[in-house]
Protein backbone atom coordinates (compact mmCIF):
# COMPACT_ATOMS: atom_id res chain seq x y z
CA UNK A 1 0.00 0.00 0.00
CA UNK A 2 1.33 3.32 -0.70
CA UNK A 3 2.68 5.76 1.47
CA UNK A 4 1.25 9.28 1.26
CA UNK A 5 3.39 12.76 1.50
CA UNK A 6 3.20 16.49 1.48
CA UNK A 7 4.89 18.31 -1.99
CA UNK A 8 6.68 21.31 -0.24
CA UNK A 9 6.15 24.32 -3.20
CA UNK A 10 9.25 26.42 -2.54
CA UNK A 11 7.80 28.65 -5.87
CA UNK A 12 4.84 29.68 -3.49
CA UNK A 13 5.79 30.33 -0.17
CA UNK A 14 9.19 31.50 1.96
CA UNK A 15 11.30 29.25 4.09
CA UNK A 16 9.26 30.09 7.52
CA UNK A 17 5.71 28.93 5.33
CA UNK A 18 7.56 26.10 4.50
CA UNK A 19 9.03 24.76 7.53
CA UNK A 20 5.82 25.41 9.46
CA UNK A 21 3.76 23.45 6.93
CA UNK A 22 5.82 20.29 7.35
CA UNK A 23 5.13 20.86 10.94
CA UNK A 24 1.69 20.51 10.26
CA UNK A 25 1.70 18.02 7.50
CA UNK A 26 3.37 15.56 10.24
CA UNK A 27 0.81 16.19 12.27
CA UNK A 28 -1.78 15.61 10.10
CA UNK A 29 -0.55 11.99 9.48
CA UNK A 30 1.64 12.81 6.17
CA UNK A 31 4.20 10.27 6.32
CA UNK A 32 7.08 12.00 4.24
CA UNK A 33 7.69 15.36 2.72
CA UNK A 34 8.88 16.29 -1.57
CA UNK A 35 10.40 19.86 -1.76
CA UNK A 36 10.74 21.52 -5.14
CA UNK A 37 14.34 23.14 -6.28
CA UNK A 38 13.64 26.01 -8.28
CA UNK A 39 15.98 29.20 -8.88
CA UNK A 40 12.63 30.85 -10.51
CA UNK A 41 9.06 30.49 -9.62
CA UNK A 42 7.00 29.58 -12.63
CA UNK A 43 5.38 33.36 -12.72
CA UNK A 44 5.53 36.11 -10.59
CA UNK A 45 2.46 35.50 -9.09
CA UNK A 46 3.54 32.70 -7.34
CA UNK A 47 6.38 34.60 -5.79
CA UNK A 48 9.04 32.67 -3.80
CA UNK A 49 12.02 30.46 -5.11
CA UNK A 50 14.45 30.07 -1.93
CA UNK A 51 17.40 28.19 -1.74
CA UNK A 52 16.09 24.33 -0.95
CA UNK A 53 19.51 23.34 0.82
CA UNK A 54 18.73 25.80 3.60
CA UNK A 55 15.07 25.22 3.79
CA UNK A 56 15.99 21.36 4.60
CA UNK A 57 18.19 22.21 6.78
CA UNK A 58 15.51 23.92 8.87
CA UNK A 59 13.41 21.19 8.17
CA UNK A 60 15.95 18.40 9.67
CA UNK A 61 15.26 20.34 12.56
CA UNK A 62 11.60 20.69 12.49
CA UNK A 63 10.31 17.76 11.58
CA UNK A 64 11.27 13.80 11.36
CA UNK A 65 9.63 13.07 8.22
CA UNK A 66 11.74 11.76 5.03
CA UNK A 67 12.48 14.68 2.95
CA UNK A 68 13.20 14.47 -0.68
CA UNK A 69 13.84 16.90 -3.76
CA UNK A 70 11.31 17.08 -6.26
CA UNK A 71 13.38 17.70 -8.34
CA UNK A 72 17.26 18.94 -8.50
CA UNK A 73 18.60 19.18 -11.74
CA UNK A 74 22.44 18.25 -11.30
CA UNK A 75 23.50 19.03 -14.85
CA UNK A 76 24.35 22.84 -15.58
CA UNK A 77 23.10 25.96 -12.74
CA UNK A 78 24.97 23.56 -10.28
CA UNK A 79 27.88 20.88 -10.91
CA UNK A 80 27.00 17.60 -9.64
CA UNK A 81 29.78 17.67 -7.44
CA UNK A 82 28.16 20.28 -5.71
CA UNK A 83 24.93 18.51 -5.45
CA UNK A 84 26.91 15.57 -3.63
CA UNK A 85 27.86 17.87 -1.22
CA UNK A 86 25.00 19.57 -0.33
CA UNK A 87 22.52 15.95 -0.77
CA UNK A 88 25.38 14.29 1.70
CA UNK A 89 24.78 17.06 4.32
CA UNK A 90 21.27 16.71 4.12
CA UNK A 91 21.12 13.04 4.62
CA UNK A 92 23.75 13.37 7.60
CA UNK A 93 21.66 16.36 9.00
CA UNK A 94 18.33 13.94 8.33
CA UNK A 95 19.82 10.95 10.01
CA UNK A 96 19.68 9.17 6.82
CA UNK A 97 15.73 10.09 5.83
CA UNK A 98 16.87 12.02 2.43
CA UNK A 99 16.73 10.99 -0.82
CA UNK A 100 17.54 13.15 -4.23
CA UNK A 101 15.53 13.30 -6.60
CA UNK A 102 17.02 14.51 -9.59
CA UNK A 103 15.85 15.24 -13.17
CA UNK A 104 17.07 16.75 -16.75
CA UNK A 105 15.21 20.78 -15.60
CA UNK A 106 13.96 23.30 -17.10
CA UNK A 107 15.39 26.47 -18.63
CA UNK A 108 13.60 28.17 -16.47
CA UNK A 109 16.04 27.70 -13.56
CA UNK A 110 19.34 26.26 -15.29
CA UNK A 111 19.96 28.90 -17.94
CA UNK A 112 20.62 31.88 -15.27
CA UNK A 113 24.40 31.92 -16.09
CA UNK A 114 24.19 32.04 -19.49
CA UNK A 115 25.00 28.48 -20.50
CA UNK A 116 23.72 27.02 -23.58
CA UNK A 117 20.51 25.33 -22.91
CA UNK A 118 21.31 21.70 -24.60
CA UNK A 119 18.32 19.40 -26.32
CA UNK A 120 16.55 16.96 -24.41
CA UNK A 121 18.62 13.72 -25.50
CA UNK A 122 22.06 15.75 -24.06
CA UNK A 123 20.70 16.67 -20.92
CA UNK A 124 19.64 13.09 -20.11
CA UNK A 125 23.13 12.17 -21.06
CA UNK A 126 24.47 15.19 -18.72
CA UNK A 127 22.17 13.67 -16.28
CA UNK A 128 23.64 9.97 -16.01
CA UNK A 129 26.78 11.27 -15.70
CA UNK A 130 26.45 13.67 -13.36
CA UNK A 131 24.49 10.24 -11.35
CA UNK A 132 27.98 8.40 -11.73
CA UNK A 133 30.24 11.46 -10.33
CA UNK A 134 27.83 12.07 -7.24
CA UNK A 135 27.35 8.14 -6.31
CA UNK A 136 31.58 7.81 -6.61
CA UNK A 137 31.61 10.69 -3.78
CA UNK A 138 29.16 9.65 -1.99
CA UNK A 139 31.24 7.00 -1.06
CA UNK A 140 33.83 9.25 0.62
CA UNK A 141 36.43 8.13 -1.41
CA UNK A 142 38.64 10.88 -3.48
CA UNK A 143 37.42 10.73 -7.01
CA UNK A 144 38.66 11.94 -10.22
CA UNK A 145 36.82 12.28 -12.75
CA UNK A 146 37.13 13.73 -16.73
CA UNK A 147 34.19 12.55 -18.42
CA UNK A 148 32.32 14.45 -21.36
CA UNK A 149 30.54 17.14 -19.63
CA UNK A 150 32.08 17.10 -16.04
CA UNK A 151 35.38 17.07 -14.50
CA UNK A 152 36.25 16.72 -11.09
CA UNK A 153 39.68 16.54 -9.31
CA UNK A 154 40.64 15.37 -6.32
CA UNK A 155 37.47 15.70 -4.57
CA UNK A 156 36.46 14.29 -1.75
CA UNK A 157 33.10 14.51 0.52
CA UNK A 158 34.35 14.27 4.40
CA UNK A 159 30.85 14.69 5.64
CA UNK A 160 29.19 11.49 4.28
CA UNK A 161 25.80 9.56 5.59
CA UNK A 162 26.72 6.01 6.68
CA UNK A 163 24.78 4.52 3.61
CA UNK A 164 24.73 6.32 0.17
CA UNK A 165 22.31 8.73 -0.54
CA UNK A 166 19.50 7.07 -2.82
CA UNK A 167 18.96 8.97 -5.68
CA UNK A 168 15.74 9.16 -7.97
CA UNK A 169 15.12 9.87 -11.16
CA UNK A 170 12.45 11.77 -12.79
CA UNK A 171 10.81 10.41 -16.09
CA UNK A 172 8.02 11.96 -18.28
CA UNK A 173 8.43 10.43 -21.41
CA UNK A 174 9.34 6.83 -22.89
CA UNK A 175 13.66 8.04 -22.82
CA UNK A 176 13.64 9.35 -19.49
CA UNK A 177 12.05 6.69 -17.82
CA UNK A 178 14.51 4.22 -19.48
CA UNK A 179 17.10 5.68 -17.57
CA UNK A 180 15.38 5.95 -14.36
CA UNK A 181 15.05 2.07 -15.16
CA UNK A 182 19.03 1.72 -15.90
CA UNK A 183 20.66 3.74 -13.25
CA UNK A 184 18.22 5.20 -10.62
CA UNK A 185 17.43 3.92 -6.90
CA UNK A 186 13.86 5.20 -8.08
CA UNK A 187 11.83 6.54 -10.35
CA UNK A 188 9.70 9.81 -9.93
CA UNK A 189 6.81 10.95 -12.22
CA UNK A 190 3.81 13.37 -11.99
CA UNK A 191 0.95 11.12 -13.36
CA UNK A 192 -0.85 8.21 -12.42
CA UNK A 193 -0.09 6.83 -15.64
CA UNK A 194 0.26 2.44 -15.02
CA UNK A 195 1.81 2.23 -18.31
CA UNK A 196 5.00 4.18 -17.33
CA UNK A 197 5.26 2.48 -13.90
CA UNK A 198 5.52 -0.78 -15.53
CA UNK A 199 7.54 0.32 -18.05
CA UNK A 200 10.04 1.51 -15.51
CA UNK A 201 9.90 -1.80 -13.84
CA UNK A 202 10.28 -4.22 -16.24
CA UNK A 203 12.99 -2.17 -17.59
CA UNK A 204 15.11 -2.72 -14.89
CA UNK A 205 13.52 -1.13 -11.63
CA UNK A 206 11.79 -3.92 -10.66
CA UNK A 207 10.28 -3.29 -6.86
CA UNK A 208 12.56 0.14 -6.15
CA UNK A 209 10.66 2.78 -5.00
CA UNK A 210 7.99 4.82 -7.47
CA UNK A 211 6.88 8.03 -6.50
CA UNK A 212 4.30 10.32 -7.58
CA UNK A 213 2.49 13.95 -7.05
CA UNK A 214 -0.34 16.02 -7.34
CA UNK A 215 -1.52 19.33 -7.19
CA UNK A 216 -4.82 20.47 -5.00
CA UNK A 217 -6.66 23.54 -3.66
CA UNK A 218 -9.02 23.19 -0.86
CA UNK A 219 -11.33 25.78 -0.29
CA UNK A 220 -15.07 25.65 0.93
CA UNK A 221 -15.98 27.75 -2.40
CA UNK A 222 -14.97 25.58 -5.51
CA UNK A 223 -15.21 28.23 -8.20
CA UNK A 224 -12.63 30.39 -6.01
CA UNK A 225 -10.60 27.71 -5.85
CA UNK A 226 -10.43 27.05 -9.31
CA UNK A 227 -9.79 30.98 -10.12
CA UNK A 228 -6.68 30.45 -7.44
CA UNK A 229 -5.28 27.53 -9.52
CA UNK A 230 -5.95 29.32 -12.86
CA UNK A 231 -3.94 32.51 -10.87
CA UNK A 232 -0.99 30.57 -9.64
CA UNK A 233 -0.29 27.36 -11.60
CA UNK A 234 -1.75 28.35 -15.38
CA UNK A 235 1.74 26.60 -16.08
CA UNK A 236 0.78 22.79 -15.10
CA UNK A 237 -1.90 22.92 -18.21
CA UNK A 238 0.60 24.01 -20.86
CA UNK A 239 0.95 21.44 -23.48
CA UNK A 240 4.31 20.01 -25.01
CA UNK A 241 7.55 21.32 -24.08
CA UNK A 242 6.92 24.62 -22.99
CA UNK A 243 7.82 23.92 -19.55
CA UNK A 244 11.12 22.92 -20.19
CA UNK A 245 12.36 25.37 -22.67
CA UNK A 246 10.72 28.46 -21.86
CA UNK A 247 13.20 30.49 -19.96
CA UNK A 248 12.04 33.40 -17.75
CA UNK A 249 8.60 33.84 -15.46
CA UNK A 250 7.39 36.29 -18.18
CA UNK A 251 7.59 33.83 -21.06
CA UNK A 252 5.54 31.94 -18.87
CA UNK A 253 2.93 34.23 -18.08
CA UNK A 254 2.62 35.55 -21.73
CA UNK A 255 0.74 31.94 -22.06
CA UNK A 256 -2.01 32.60 -19.44
CA UNK A 257 -4.33 33.46 -22.09
CA UNK A 258 -4.25 29.79 -23.46
CA UNK A 259 -5.30 27.96 -19.84
CA UNK A 260 -9.01 28.44 -19.22
CA UNK A 261 -11.22 27.77 -16.18
CA UNK A 262 -12.71 25.04 -18.05
CA UNK A 263 -9.17 22.92 -18.25
CA UNK A 264 -8.46 23.95 -14.35
CA UNK A 265 -12.11 22.01 -13.52
CA UNK A 266 -11.12 19.46 -15.94
CA UNK A 267 -8.04 18.63 -14.51
CA UNK A 268 -7.37 19.99 -10.82
CA UNK A 269 -9.33 18.76 -8.00
CA UNK A 270 -10.87 22.21 -6.40
CA UNK A 271 -13.14 22.25 -3.55
CA UNK A 272 -14.11 20.29 -0.89
CA UNK A 273 -15.22 17.33 -1.56
CA UNK A 274 -13.46 14.55 -0.16
CA UNK A 275 -14.22 11.72 -1.78
CA UNK A 276 -12.74 13.66 -4.96
CA UNK A 277 -9.25 14.17 -3.37
CA UNK A 278 -9.50 10.57 -2.66
CA UNK A 279 -10.08 9.23 -5.79
CA UNK A 280 -7.22 11.31 -7.49
CA UNK A 281 -5.03 9.83 -4.97
CA UNK A 282 -6.27 6.74 -5.51
CA UNK A 283 -5.61 6.61 -9.28
CA UNK A 284 -1.76 6.67 -7.86
CA UNK A 285 -2.70 3.86 -5.83
CA UNK A 286 -4.48 1.56 -8.43
CA UNK A 287 -1.52 2.34 -10.77
CA UNK A 288 1.08 0.52 -8.76
CA UNK A 289 2.91 3.67 -7.07
CA UNK A 290 4.83 3.18 -3.40
CA UNK A 291 4.59 7.29 -2.20
CA UNK A 292 1.95 9.76 -3.49
CA UNK A 293 3.01 13.52 -2.58
CA UNK A 294 -0.25 16.22 -2.38
CA UNK A 295 0.18 19.69 -2.69
CA UNK A 296 -2.04 22.51 -1.21
CA UNK A 297 -2.55 25.56 -4.01
CA UNK A 298 -4.99 27.73 -1.59
CA UNK A 299 -3.65 29.88 1.03
CA UNK A 300 -5.95 27.86 3.64
CA UNK A 301 -3.22 25.47 4.69
CA UNK A 302 -4.45 24.88 8.21
CA UNK A 303 -7.79 23.65 6.48
CA UNK A 304 -6.09 21.94 3.99
CA UNK A 305 -4.29 19.81 7.12
CA UNK A 306 -7.27 19.57 9.06
CA UNK A 307 -9.39 18.27 6.26
CA UNK A 308 -6.91 15.59 5.00
CA UNK A 309 -6.27 14.46 8.75
CA UNK A 310 -10.44 14.19 9.12
CA UNK A 311 -11.77 13.12 5.87
CA UNK A 312 -8.91 12.39 3.09
CA UNK A 313 -6.34 9.95 4.62
CA UNK A 314 -8.48 7.66 6.99
CA UNK A 315 -10.24 6.50 3.81
CA UNK A 316 -6.72 6.11 1.66
CA UNK A 317 -5.60 2.39 1.74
Amino acid sequence: MPEYGYFLSCEQYGPADLVEQARMAEQAGFQALWISDHYHPWNDAQGQSAFVWSVIGALSEAVSLPVETAVTCPTVRMHPAVVAQAAATSAVMTEGRFRLGVGSGEALNEHILGDRWPPAHVRLEMLEEAIQVMRRLFTGEEVDHHGTYYTVENARLYTVPDEPVPIDVSGFGPKATSLAARVGDGYITMMPDEEMVTQYRKGGGGAKLVSGGTKVCFGHDREECVRTVRELWYNEQLPGEMGQVLPTPRHFEQLEPLVTEDMVRENVVCGDDADQHVAALKEFADAGFDRVYVNQIGADQRGFFDFYRTKVLPQLP
